[in-house]
């Protein structure tokens, strides 16, 4: 950017100096004519052709620059380096002081807003994840990803108390290490010392290669946190310690549990795992901060028992409770089950939708207003890529994480994928724009492109909503592009013409008589220059 304004600033200097020079010494425009009497058809050709050149690769950069960072650079350089230097810093800054911290206020509101939460059904990073990345070569999860798992670990695996006990404390610092393999050394030595059940956890996550290993891992660190979670049970009224110590035991005890419903699911004991989630669920009903229930919802789904699946929804989709993209679509899946397969939108125009199908239709437009990036998972008209570890609800992150596992439960029910197809792009008519207030839900965040482009890796494109318009930058070098390759390829092909209309126009713009130059003087200066004998004029035409 410091490189770009020198530039800009360089230009500016010299247009300023020219024009001084030409005001101060009062140039005549003889010598001006003299110079553009010398110039051959050439020189404009290779003139115009090299201003196409230039400015079509500046048209190339900004609109890389823009799909890539959502911005213009020229609008972001010159609003960063230029407008200070041209004294274009508002003079009412003072005086808007009020309105500006108001502005910043709502600013850091809508970024709260923008919370990122832990995938429910995220992958494990060993058995999935890495092996990913072993035939592929890319990697699937974010730096900024992976240090959010990494606080997440700290959060719910750890407490003041670990420092008393030697495999908690080593655990404890193996969380905060960054290198994999120093984390997995940790978690071999915290185990020679005795059972840890985080020890166990972080194995599975990260060493186990298979879903299998990954059961057996989580199976003995079952075995080891039931005892300490057992232990830490009868003395959490012993003193605030105590009590933090069996929260944190609850915490892996739970995420044991959960761990190895997804294993049974993965590995195709989807009953195993509706009981499982359905007995934690039992177990812990004050934790909803796991969101076993979207487990449990694409568990049922698996089985198609869409009554079971309707009970889940009656309790979990209610108007105090946070929405996701699971509850949301799965609501409209079953919806749309009733009727797609006999939905046919030629019938449905000629005789108008059923109650049924107007049901399906709204529970699909308030779906694509919750999240408007699915649709384009499901009906494959964008690539999947693997969800990563945490998601952003209504962004690109949460279309993907959900995609992933449920496109296959709306191609088993037959019609449900053309009922979408069909109905999903007119949910754009029903909400206000600009999105300053929602039809449904709260107005869509501005937000959620910074952080899915945080959140996913680099080589997917991300979904953004609402589309951007292009920059002014963009469509001006467009149009200068194509004016000035106009202008090549016209004087390439009549030179002598272009020169007369070149030598007329400067005459115009040059002459001490430009004032009282009119049309028909440029026509008459081009006949004289060409010797086209004067046409018989009429009286209209003079007219």
């Amino acid at each position: 950017h410091s490189c770009w304004s020198h530039v800009w600033r360089l230009g500016l200097l010299f247009l300023v100096s020219f024009l001084g020079i030409m005001l101060l010494y009062e140039v005549p425009s003889v010598v001006f004519f003299m110079f553009l009497n010398t110039l051959t058809p050439k020189f404009y050709v290779a003139l115009t052709g090299t201003s196409s050149l230039i400015s079509g690769l500046i048209l190339i950069f900004e609109w890389w620059y823009f799909r890539k960072y959502g911005t213009s650079f020229i609008e972001q350089v010159s609003v960063s380096h230029l407008r200070p230097l041209l004294g274009g810093v508002d003079n009412n800054s003072s005086n808007n002081s009020n309105s500006s911290n108001g502005d910043s206020d709502s600013n850091r509101q809508s970024v709260s807003e923008c919370k990122v939460w832990r995938n429910p059904l995220n992958l494990f990073r060993g058995a999935e994840y890495n092996r990913y990345t072993w035939v592929t070569g890319r990697e699937p999860l974010t730096y900024y990803d992976m240090n959010l798992s990494a606080q997440d670990h700290q959060t719910f695996f750890t407490c003041d108390s670990d420092h008393l006990r030697p495999a908690d404390a080593i655990m404890q610092k193996a969380w905060r290490e960054r290198n994999p393999q120093a984390r997995i050394s940790a978690a071999h030595e915290a185990l020679e010392i005795n059972e840890c059940a985080t020890a166990y956890i972080l194995l599975a996550e990260e060493e186990a290669t298979t879903i299998a290993e990954a059961e057996k891992l989580f199976k003995q660190a079952l075995k080891a946190g039931d005892g300490c979670y057992r232990r830490s049970q009868q003395l959490q009224h012993h003193g605030s310690q105590y009590e933090a110590q069996h929260r944190r035991d609850t915490n892996v005890l739970v995420y044991i549990k959960r761990r190895l419903a997804m294993c049974a699911r993965r590995l195709g004991r989807t009953r195993e795992a509706v009981k499982m989630m359905r007995d934690l669920m039992k177990e812990f009903p004050l934790l909803s901060m796991f969101n076993i229930h979207e487990n449990l919802l694409e568990a049922l789904l698996e089985l198609q028992a869409y009554a079971d699946v309707q009970a889940v929804l009656a309790k979990y989709d209610d108007i105090s409770l946070p929405k996701s993209a699971t509850i949301c679509y799965t609501a409209a899946l079953l919806k749309a089950r009733a009727v797609s397969d006999k939905f046919s939108p030629e019938a449905a125009s000629r005789r108008g939708l059923s109650t049924a199908e107007m049901n399906a239709v709204e529970a699909i437009h308030r779906a694509v207003e919750f999240n408007p990036h699915v649709p384009k998972y499901l009906l494959e008209m964008k690539s999947l890529i693997l969800p990563p570890e945490h998601i952003l609800k209504r962004g690109d992150s949460e279309a993907i994480a959900y995609a992933f596992f449920h496109l296959a439960h709306w191609k088993r029910v037959e019609g449900a994928l053309n009922l979408l197809h069909c109905t999903w792009e007119g949910t754009f008519r029903m909400i206000p724009y600009p999105l300053e207030k929602g039809h449904l839900f709260y107005p869509y965040p501005i937000c959620t492109e910074t952080a899915d482009r945080e959140l996913l890796p680099s080589f997917h494109e991300v979904s953004v909503y609402p589309k951007k318009e292009l920059p002014f930058f963009i469509l001006f070098t467009a149009g200068l592009c194509s004016f000035t390759a106009m202008l090549a390829l016209l004087t390439h092909q009549f030179p002598e013409l272009m020169g007369v209309f070149a030598k007329a126009m400067s005459d115009i713009f040059c002459s001490a008589e430009f004032r009282d130059w009119n049309c028909k003087s440029i026509f008459m200066r081009v006949e004289d220059e060409l010797e086209i004998p004067p046409a018989p004029q009429s009286q209209h035409f003079q007219n």
